[in-house]
């Protein structure tokens, strides 16, 4: 196996592993930035408050983008798995 091959196998999985962990990583991040801006303008100073909202919205990505996520790293798997005879030589 040559280092440019192990090399290659990482870059794609950090990429897929982005890719996966973007869409509810951002939901929850928006999801977050707005109940920390409703939370300023109303003064309401509760540490737990966002844990609901962002569990909703999460929810919510995760029934939208699972079908793709699921889709995409089984095919990445499947690709991977092919791969292998290639890799050892």
């Amino acid at each position: 196996m040559t280092p440019q091959t192990v090399l290659t196998i990482g870059q794609q999985a950090l990429e897929m592993t982005l890719m996966i962990a973007g869409p509810l990583l951002l939901t929850a991040l928006l999801v977050g930035l707005a109940v920390s801006v409703l939370q300023a303008a109303t003064q309401i100073n509760e540490m737990t408050l966002s844990f609901i909202p962002k569990l909703v919205g999460l929810f919510v990505a995760l029934i939208f983008a699972g079908p793709w996520m699921l889709t995409t790293i089984t095919e990445y798997t499947r690709r991977l798995i092919e791969s292998i005879p290639f890799v050892i030589g």
